[in-house]
Protein backbone atom coordinates (compact mmCIF):
# COMPACT_ATOMS: atom_id res chain seq x y z
CA UNK A 1 0.00 0.00 0.00
CA UNK A 2 2.94 2.17 0.72
CA UNK A 3 4.53 1.78 -2.92
CA UNK A 4 1.13 2.29 -4.55
CA UNK A 5 0.60 5.51 -2.95
CA UNK A 6 3.94 6.89 -3.53
CA UNK A 7 3.36 5.75 -7.08
CA UNK A 8 0.45 7.97 -6.59
CA UNK A 9 2.24 10.65 -5.35
CA UNK A 10 4.98 10.55 -8.42
CA UNK A 11 2.19 10.82 -10.77
CA UNK A 12 0.49 13.81 -9.44
CA UNK A 13 3.74 15.44 -9.09
CA UNK A 14 4.61 15.23 -13.01
CA UNK A 15 2.68 18.04 -14.29
CA UNK A 16 2.46 16.67 -18.27
CA UNK A 17 1.13 13.75 -17.05
CA UNK A 18 -1.48 14.98 -14.24
CA UNK A 19 -3.32 17.17 -17.19
CA UNK A 20 -3.23 13.62 -19.72
CA UNK A 21 -5.39 12.01 -16.98
CA UNK A 22 -7.57 14.86 -15.96
CA UNK A 23 -8.20 15.21 -20.47
CA UNK A 24 -8.44 11.83 -20.62
CA UNK A 25 -11.43 11.71 -17.42
CA UNK A 26 -13.34 14.49 -18.24
CA UNK A 27 -13.77 13.43 -22.10
CA UNK A 28 -14.68 10.16 -20.70
CA UNK A 29 -17.35 11.68 -18.44
CA UNK A 30 -18.82 13.38 -21.43
CA UNK A 31 -19.25 9.86 -23.39
CA UNK A 32 -20.85 8.71 -20.07
CA UNK A 33 -23.57 11.41 -20.04
CA UNK A 34 -24.06 11.67 -23.72
CA UNK A 35 -25.07 7.88 -23.95
CA UNK A 36 -28.11 8.46 -21.70
CA UNK A 37 -29.26 11.54 -23.80
CA UNK A 38 -31.91 9.53 -25.62
CA UNK A 39 -32.94 9.88 -29.52
CA UNK A 40 -35.51 12.99 -29.75
CA UNK A 41 -38.96 11.56 -30.46
CA UNK A 42 -38.46 8.80 -28.73
CA UNK A 43 -40.57 8.04 -25.22
CA UNK A 44 -37.93 6.84 -22.50
CA UNK A 45 -39.73 4.94 -20.29
CA UNK A 46 -41.35 2.71 -23.06
CA UNK A 47 -37.78 2.53 -24.63
CA UNK A 48 -36.47 1.10 -21.49
CA UNK A 49 -38.00 -2.33 -21.94
CA UNK A 50 -35.27 -2.64 -24.93
CA UNK A 51 -32.88 -1.98 -22.55
CA UNK A 52 -33.90 -4.27 -20.09
CA UNK A 53 -34.04 -6.88 -22.92
CA UNK A 54 -30.26 -5.92 -23.94
CA UNK A 55 -29.13 -7.14 -20.72
CA UNK A 56 -30.40 -10.45 -20.95
CA UNK A 57 -29.42 -11.32 -24.59
CA UNK A 58 -26.44 -13.32 -25.62
CA UNK A 59 -25.93 -12.75 -29.26
CA UNK A 60 -24.31 -10.00 -31.37
CA UNK A 61 -26.82 -7.18 -30.50
CA UNK A 62 -25.72 -7.61 -27.09
CA UNK A 63 -21.80 -7.55 -27.67
CA UNK A 64 -23.07 -3.75 -29.64
CA UNK A 65 -24.55 -3.03 -26.58
CA UNK A 66 -21.80 -3.75 -24.05
CA UNK A 67 -19.39 -2.23 -26.44
CA UNK A 68 -21.73 1.32 -26.22
CA UNK A 69 -21.96 0.96 -22.81
CA UNK A 70 -25.88 0.60 -22.85
CA UNK A 71 -26.32 3.20 -25.46
CA UNK A 72 -27.40 1.07 -27.73
CA UNK A 73 -30.59 -0.79 -25.82
CA UNK A 74 -30.77 3.23 -24.12
CA UNK A 75 -31.78 4.12 -27.86
CA UNK A 76 -28.98 6.92 -27.58
CA UNK A 77 -27.75 9.71 -29.29
CA UNK A 78 -24.38 7.56 -29.22
CA UNK A 79 -26.54 4.18 -29.74
CA UNK A 80 -23.96 3.25 -32.50
CA UNK A 81 -20.87 4.09 -30.95
CA UNK A 82 -18.00 3.23 -32.15
CA UNK A 83 -18.42 -0.03 -33.77
CA UNK A 84 -18.85 1.54 -37.36
CA UNK A 85 -15.41 3.06 -36.69
CA UNK A 86 -14.13 -0.28 -35.83
CA UNK A 87 -15.63 -1.74 -38.57
CA UNK A 88 -14.03 0.29 -40.88
CA UNK A 89 -11.07 0.09 -39.09
CA UNK A 90 -10.82 -3.58 -39.97
CA UNK A 91 -11.87 -3.37 -43.50
CA UNK A 92 -8.80 -1.05 -44.16
CA UNK A 93 -6.57 -3.10 -42.40
CA UNK A 94 -7.52 -6.42 -44.30
CA UNK A 95 -7.32 -4.00 -47.71
CA UNK A 96 -3.93 -3.01 -46.85
CA UNK A 97 -2.87 -6.61 -46.67
CA UNK A 98 -5.00 -7.80 -50.25
CA UNK A 99 -5.01 -4.56 -52.50
CA UNK A 100 -1.20 -3.08 -53.80
CA UNK A 101 -2.48 0.72 -53.13
CA UNK A 102 -3.29 0.59 -49.97
CA UNK A 103 -0.15 -1.90 -48.89
CA UNK A 104 1.68 1.17 -50.68
CA UNK A 105 -0.11 3.48 -48.37
CA UNK A 106 1.12 1.17 -45.19
CA UNK A 107 4.76 2.00 -46.60
CA UNK A 108 4.74 5.91 -47.12
CA UNK A 109 4.77 6.44 -43.28
CA UNK A 110 3.06 9.67 -41.19
CA UNK A 111 1.16 10.69 -44.74
CA UNK A 112 0.05 6.94 -45.85
CA UNK A 113 -1.29 6.72 -42.04
CA UNK A 114 -3.33 10.02 -43.14
CA UNK A 115 -4.80 9.16 -45.90
CA UNK A 116 -5.81 5.50 -44.68
CA UNK A 117 -7.20 7.16 -41.41
CA UNK A 118 -9.34 9.63 -43.87
CA UNK A 119 -10.32 6.93 -45.30
CA UNK A 120 -10.86 4.62 -42.38
CA UNK A 121 -13.61 8.00 -41.88
CA UNK A 122 -15.57 8.03 -45.06
CA UNK A 123 -15.83 4.37 -44.39
CA UNK A 124 -17.65 4.72 -41.01
CA UNK A 125 -19.64 7.28 -42.60
CA UNK A 126 -20.90 4.52 -45.05
CA UNK A 127 -21.51 2.22 -42.60
CA UNK A 128 -23.22 4.44 -40.55
CA UNK A 129 -25.82 5.61 -43.38
CA UNK A 130 -26.63 1.86 -43.68
CA UNK A 131 -26.54 1.09 -40.00
CA UNK A 132 -28.36 3.74 -38.96
CA UNK A 133 -31.76 3.46 -40.90
CA UNK A 134 -31.79 -0.30 -40.22
CA UNK A 135 -31.39 0.37 -36.34
CA UNK A 136 -33.94 2.64 -36.22
CA UNK A 137 -36.37 0.65 -38.25
CA UNK A 138 -35.81 -2.61 -35.89
CA UNK A 139 -36.91 -0.16 -33.13
CA UNK A 140 -39.98 1.07 -34.41
CA UNK A 141 -41.32 -2.57 -35.58
CA UNK A 142 -40.49 -3.67 -32.06
CA UNK A 143 -41.33 -0.61 -30.14
CA UNK A 144 -43.84 1.24 -32.22
CA UNK A 145 -45.76 2.65 -29.21
CA UNK A 146 -42.20 4.19 -28.12
CA UNK A 147 -41.83 6.73 -31.35
CA UNK A 148 -43.67 10.27 -30.72
CA UNK A 149 -43.20 11.04 -34.39
CA UNK A 150 -43.48 8.13 -37.08
CA UNK A 151 -42.55 9.04 -40.59
CA UNK A 152 -39.89 8.52 -43.05
CA UNK A 153 -38.27 11.87 -42.19
CA UNK A 154 -38.33 11.50 -38.44
CA UNK A 155 -36.02 8.18 -40.10
CA UNK A 156 -33.81 10.64 -41.91
CA UNK A 157 -33.26 12.84 -39.29
CA UNK A 158 -32.82 10.53 -36.62
CA UNK A 159 -30.10 8.91 -39.06
CA UNK A 160 -28.38 12.21 -38.96
CA UNK A 161 -28.38 12.52 -35.44
CA UNK A 162 -27.23 8.90 -35.41
CA UNK A 163 -24.13 9.77 -37.52
CA UNK A 164 -23.25 13.30 -35.82
CA UNK A 165 -22.94 11.09 -32.09
CA UNK A 166 -20.98 8.13 -33.55
CA UNK A 167 -18.50 10.87 -35.32
CA UNK A 168 -18.58 12.82 -31.81
CA UNK A 169 -17.73 9.73 -29.80
CA UNK A 170 -14.91 9.00 -32.55
CA UNK A 171 -13.43 12.88 -32.37
CA UNK A 172 -13.42 12.24 -28.11
CA UNK A 173 -11.30 8.77 -28.77
CA UNK A 174 -8.78 10.27 -31.01
CA UNK A 175 -8.96 14.13 -28.46
CA UNK A 176 -7.51 11.50 -25.83
CA UNK A 177 -5.42 9.69 -27.70
CA UNK A 178 -3.84 13.21 -28.95
CA UNK A 179 -3.51 14.97 -25.58
CA UNK A 180 -5.07 12.38 -23.02
CA UNK A 181 -3.39 9.03 -21.70
CA UNK A 182 -4.02 6.06 -23.22
CA UNK A 183 -5.43 4.61 -27.04
CA UNK A 184 -8.86 6.81 -26.63
CA UNK A 185 -10.81 4.30 -28.75
CA UNK A 186 -10.06 1.11 -26.59
CA UNK A 187 -10.67 3.46 -23.75
CA UNK A 188 -14.23 4.23 -24.52
CA UNK A 189 -14.61 0.36 -25.49
CA UNK A 190 -13.50 -0.67 -22.33
CA UNK A 191 -15.76 2.59 -20.17
CA UNK A 192 -18.58 1.25 -21.91
CA UNK A 193 -18.00 -2.51 -20.69
CA UNK A 194 -17.03 -1.80 -16.84
CA UNK A 195 -20.03 0.59 -16.95
CA UNK A 196 -21.76 -2.69 -16.83
CA UNK A 197 -20.02 -4.62 -13.95
CA UNK A 198 -21.61 -2.78 -10.88
CA UNK A 199 -25.23 -3.81 -12.05
CA UNK A 200 -24.21 -7.37 -13.46
CA UNK A 201 -22.57 -7.75 -9.75
CA UNK A 202 -25.40 -6.13 -7.70
CA UNK A 203 -27.72 -8.88 -9.49
CA UNK A 204 -25.42 -11.80 -9.23
CA UNK A 205 -25.25 -10.82 -4.94
CA UNK A 206 -28.71 -10.42 -4.78
CA UNK A 207 -29.44 -13.83 -6.56
CA UNK A 208 -27.10 -15.81 -4.44
CA UNK A 209 -28.80 -13.97 -0.95
CA UNK A 210 -31.92 -14.50 -2.57
CA UNK A 211 -31.99 -17.93 -3.66
CA UNK A 212 -32.82 -21.45 -1.90
CA UNK A 213 -29.31 -22.31 -3.18
CA UNK A 214 -27.53 -19.29 -3.05
CA UNK A 215 -24.79 -17.95 -0.63
CA UNK A 216 -21.81 -15.94 0.17
CA UNK A 217 -19.78 -18.57 -0.03
CA UNK A 218 -20.66 -19.29 -3.68
CA UNK A 219 -20.18 -15.83 -4.27
CA UNK A 220 -16.94 -15.52 -2.72
CA UNK A 221 -15.97 -18.69 -4.84
CA UNK A 222 -17.20 -17.01 -7.94
CA UNK A 223 -15.43 -13.87 -7.40
CA UNK A 224 -12.29 -16.18 -7.04
CA UNK A 225 -12.39 -18.13 -10.14
CA UNK A 226 -12.76 -14.34 -11.91
CA UNK A 227 -9.56 -13.38 -10.36
CA UNK A 228 -7.59 -16.01 -11.69
CA UNK A 229 -9.52 -15.91 -15.34
CA UNK A 230 -8.07 -12.30 -14.94
CA UNK A 231 -4.49 -13.56 -14.15
CA UNK A 232 -5.09 -16.32 -17.12
CA UNK A 233 -5.83 -13.38 -19.81
CA UNK A 234 -2.81 -11.06 -18.66
CA UNK A 235 -0.64 -14.03 -19.25
CA UNK A 236 -2.24 -14.29 -22.59
CA UNK A 237 -1.98 -10.64 -23.51
CA UNK A 238 1.55 -10.30 -22.24
CA UNK A 239 2.91 -13.50 -23.35
CA UNK A 240 5.43 -13.41 -26.25
CA UNK A 241 8.35 -15.92 -27.96
CA UNK A 242 11.71 -13.68 -27.76
CA UNK A 243 13.63 -14.44 -31.22
CA UNK A 244 17.20 -13.67 -31.04
CA UNK A 245 18.47 -10.64 -33.81
CA UNK A 246 21.66 -10.17 -34.12
CA UNK A 247 23.24 -6.96 -36.03
CA UNK A 248 26.18 -6.78 -37.84
CA UNK A 249 29.02 -3.84 -36.87
CA UNK A 250 29.65 -1.08 -38.74
CA UNK A 251 32.42 1.28 -38.05
CA UNK A 252 31.73 5.01 -39.69
CA UNK A 253 34.36 7.44 -39.06
CA UNK A 254 35.60 7.07 -35.28
CA UNK A 255 32.70 5.19 -34.25
CA UNK A 256 31.04 1.41 -34.18
CA UNK A 257 27.46 1.23 -34.61
CA UNK A 258 25.64 -1.96 -34.30
CA UNK A 259 27.20 -5.17 -33.19
CA UNK A 260 24.17 -5.82 -30.43
CA UNK A 261 21.99 -8.48 -30.05
CA UNK A 262 18.09 -7.63 -29.71
CA UNK A 263 14.63 -9.38 -29.56
CA UNK A 264 11.49 -9.82 -31.76
CA UNK A 265 8.80 -10.40 -29.37
CA UNK A 266 6.54 -12.78 -31.38
CA UNK A 267 3.27 -12.54 -29.19
CA UNK A 268 1.39 -15.79 -28.77
CA UNK A 269 -2.02 -13.81 -29.28
CA UNK A 270 -0.72 -11.37 -31.71
CA UNK A 271 -5.13 -11.52 -33.21
CA UNK A 272 -6.09 -9.89 -30.01
CA UNK A 273 -10.25 -9.97 -29.92
CA UNK A 274 -10.95 -10.18 -33.55
CA UNK A 275 -11.11 -14.38 -33.70
CA UNK A 276 -13.77 -13.76 -31.05
CA UNK A 277 -15.75 -10.75 -32.59
CA UNK A 278 -15.20 -13.05 -36.04
CA UNK A 279 -16.82 -16.04 -34.51
CA UNK A 280 -19.50 -14.81 -33.30
CA UNK A 281 -20.44 -13.14 -36.44
CA UNK A 282 -20.30 -16.53 -38.05
CA UNK A 283 -22.74 -17.87 -35.49
CA UNK A 284 -25.68 -15.96 -36.13
CA UNK A 285 -26.24 -17.33 -39.41
CA UNK A 286 -27.91 -20.58 -38.24
CA UNK A 287 -30.51 -18.82 -37.17
CA UNK A 288 -31.50 -18.43 -40.58
CA UNK A 289 -32.10 -21.96 -40.87
CA UNK A 290 -34.83 -21.82 -38.03
CA UNK A 291 -37.15 -20.82 -40.79
CA UNK A 292 -37.21 -24.37 -42.25
CA UNK A 293 -38.44 -27.54 -40.63
CA UNK A 294 -35.74 -29.69 -41.77
CA UNK A 295 -33.14 -27.97 -40.59
CA UNK A 296 -35.06 -25.87 -37.25
CA UNK A 297 -33.66 -28.72 -35.13
CA UNK A 298 -29.92 -28.14 -36.57
CA UNK A 299 -30.58 -24.11 -35.87
CA UNK A 300 -32.07 -24.53 -32.63
CA UNK A 301 -28.66 -26.78 -31.70
CA UNK A 302 -26.44 -24.24 -33.34
CA UNK A 303 -28.19 -21.59 -31.42
CA UNK A 304 -28.20 -22.77 -27.92
CA UNK A 305 -25.49 -20.57 -26.23
CA UNK A 306 -25.24 -22.96 -23.23
CA UNK A 307 -25.10 -26.19 -25.77
CA UNK A 308 -22.32 -28.52 -26.39
CA UNK A 309 -22.30 -28.05 -30.63
CA UNK A 310 -22.44 -23.93 -30.19
CA UNK A 311 -19.56 -23.83 -28.03
CA UNK A 312 -18.01 -26.68 -29.90
CA UNK A 313 -17.90 -25.19 -33.24
CA UNK A 314 -17.78 -21.58 -31.57
CA UNK A 315 -14.23 -22.81 -29.80
CA UNK A 316 -12.85 -24.45 -33.70
CA UNK A 317 -14.24 -20.97 -35.68
CA UNK A 318 -11.90 -19.29 -32.98
CA UNK A 319 -8.79 -21.01 -33.37
CA UNK A 320 -9.23 -20.87 -37.44
CA UNK A 321 -10.06 -17.25 -37.13
CA UNK A 322 -6.75 -16.66 -34.83
CA UNK A 323 -4.53 -18.33 -37.26
CA UNK A 324 -6.39 -16.47 -40.04
CA UNK A 325 -5.83 -12.59 -38.44
CA UNK A 326 -1.94 -14.05 -37.49
CA UNK A 327 -1.35 -14.64 -40.85
CA UNK A 328 -3.05 -11.15 -42.30
CA UNK A 329 -1.28 -8.92 -39.65
CA UNK A 330 1.91 -10.62 -38.97
CA UNK A 331 4.14 -10.76 -41.92
CA UNK A 332 7.26 -12.80 -41.73
CA UNK A 333 8.77 -11.52 -45.35
CA UNK A 334 8.59 -7.97 -44.54
CA UNK A 335 10.14 -8.58 -40.96
CA UNK A 336 13.04 -10.66 -42.66
CA UNK A 337 13.54 -7.41 -45.20
CA UNK A 338 13.52 -5.16 -42.66
CA UNK A 339 16.50 -7.08 -40.97
CA UNK A 340 18.17 -7.21 -44.16
CA UNK A 341 17.93 -3.95 -44.50
CA UNK A 342 19.03 -2.93 -40.85
CA UNK A 343 21.86 -5.56 -41.37
CA UNK A 344 20.27 -7.78 -38.68
CA UNK A 345 20.21 -11.66 -39.04
CA UNK A 346 18.80 -14.68 -36.53
CA UNK A 347 22.01 -16.73 -35.32
CA UNK A 348 22.51 -19.84 -37.26
CA UNK A 349 19.85 -18.86 -39.96
CA UNK A 350 20.44 -17.48 -43.29
CA UNK A 351 18.64 -14.01 -44.54
CA UNK A 352 16.21 -14.13 -46.75
CA UNK A 353 13.56 -16.93 -47.27
CA UNK A 354 15.20 -18.80 -44.74
CA UNK A 355 14.88 -16.63 -42.24
CA UNK A 356 10.74 -16.06 -43.30
CA UNK A 357 10.44 -19.74 -43.41
CA UNK A 358 11.95 -19.77 -39.68
CA UNK A 359 10.21 -16.52 -38.37
CA UNK A 360 6.70 -18.29 -39.87
CA UNK A 361 7.43 -21.70 -38.43
CA UNK A 362 8.22 -20.29 -35.17
CA UNK A 363 4.53 -18.01 -35.21
CA UNK A 364 2.58 -21.46 -35.92
CA UNK A 365 4.31 -23.20 -33.35
CA UNK A 366 3.20 -20.03 -30.73
CA UNK A 367 -0.24 -19.61 -32.68
CA UNK A 368 -1.53 -23.11 -31.49
CA UNK A 369 -1.44 -22.62 -27.58
CA UNK A 370 -2.52 -19.23 -28.13
CA UNK A 371 -5.40 -20.10 -30.22
CA UNK A 372 -6.42 -23.18 -28.19
CA UNK A 373 -6.29 -20.64 -24.51
CA UNK A 374 -8.18 -18.45 -26.48
CA UNK A 375 -11.09 -20.19 -27.47
CA UNK A 376 -11.42 -21.75 -24.04
CA UNK A 377 -11.78 -18.06 -22.85
CA UNK A 378 -14.38 -17.62 -25.65
CA UNK A 379 -16.55 -20.24 -23.68
CA UNK A 380 -15.73 -19.65 -20.57
CA UNK A 381 -19.19 -17.51 -20.01
CA UNK A 382 -21.56 -20.22 -21.24
CA UNK A 383 -19.70 -22.73 -18.78
CA UNK A 384 -20.32 -19.52 -16.02
CA UNK A 385 -23.99 -19.62 -16.94
CA UNK A 386 -24.24 -23.23 -16.78
CA UNK A 387 -22.70 -23.08 -13.53
CA UNK A 388 -25.52 -20.99 -12.26
CA UNK A 389 -23.62 -17.28 -13.03
CA UNK A 390 -26.68 -14.72 -14.18
CA UNK A 391 -25.84 -13.79 -17.89
CA UNK A 392 -24.38 -10.23 -17.20
CA UNK A 393 -22.20 -11.20 -14.56
CA UNK A 394 -20.88 -14.03 -16.69
CA UNK A 395 -19.77 -12.17 -19.99
CA UNK A 396 -17.16 -11.03 -17.34
CA UNK A 397 -15.83 -14.33 -17.32
CA UNK A 398 -14.18 -14.57 -20.40
CA UNK A 399 -15.09 -13.72 -24.19
CA UNK A 400 -14.43 -10.47 -25.69
CA UNK A 401 -15.51 -8.06 -23.04
CA UNK A 402 -12.50 -9.51 -20.48
CA UNK A 403 -9.65 -9.80 -23.41
CA UNK A 404 -10.65 -5.50 -24.16
CA UNK A 405 -10.28 -4.98 -20.52
CA UNK A 406 -6.96 -6.80 -19.87
CA UNK A 407 -5.52 -5.33 -23.16
CA UNK A 408 -6.73 -1.59 -22.45
CA UNK A 409 -6.02 -1.25 -18.89
CA UNK A 410 -2.45 -2.86 -19.61
CA UNK A 411 -1.93 -0.78 -22.27
CA UNK A 412 -2.95 2.19 -20.52
CA UNK A 413 -0.68 1.66 -17.30
CA UNK A 414 2.39 1.14 -19.78
CA UNK A 415 2.26 4.66 -21.36
CA UNK A 416 1.69 6.09 -17.47
CA UNK A 417 4.76 3.40 -16.77
CA UNK A 418 6.86 5.27 -19.70
CA UNK A 419 6.28 8.71 -18.07
CA UNK A 420 7.12 7.69 -14.76
CA UNK A 421 10.66 6.29 -15.88
CA UNK A 422 11.34 9.01 -18.43
CA UNK A 423 11.58 11.19 -15.40
CA UNK A 424 13.50 8.71 -13.14
CA UNK A 425 10.83 7.58 -11.02
CA UNK A 426 9.87 4.13 -10.16
CA UNK A 427 7.74 2.33 -12.27
CA UNK A 428 3.85 1.25 -10.95
CA UNK A 429 5.47 -2.29 -10.14
CA UNK A 430 8.23 -2.83 -7.68
CA UNK A 431 9.69 -5.67 -9.89
CA UNK A 432 9.42 -6.01 -13.82
CA UNK A 433 8.19 -4.07 -16.62
CA UNK A 434 4.42 -3.96 -17.76
CA UNK A 435 4.19 -4.70 -21.57
CA UNK A 436 1.42 -3.84 -23.57
CA UNK A 437 -0.73 -4.90 -26.03
CA UNK A 438 0.01 -5.24 -30.02
CA UNK A 439 -3.86 -4.30 -30.73
CA UNK A 440 -7.30 -4.07 -30.01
Amino acid sequence: MKKFIQTIKNIYKIEELRKRIGYTLLLLVVYRLGSFVVLPGIDPEVISEFSKSMANRTDALSLLDMFSGGAFGNVSIFALGVMPYISASIVIQLLGVFVPYFRKLQMEGESGRRKMNQLTRYLTILILCIQGPAYMSSIMHQYPAAFLVSSRMYVIAATLILLGGSMFVMWLGERITDRGIGNGISLIIMIGIIARLPRALAAECISKFNSTTGSILLLVVELVVLFLVFIAAIALVQAVRKVPVQYAKRVIGNKQYGGVRQYIPLKVNAAGVMPIIFAQAIMLFPILFSRFDATRGFAAAMSNYTGIWYNLTFGILVVLFTYFYTAVTVNPTMMAENMKQNGGFIPGVKPGKATVEYLDSIMSRVTLPGSIFLALIAILPAFATICGVNNQFASFFGGTSLLILVGVVLDTLQQIESHLLMRHYDGLMKTGRLTGRSGM
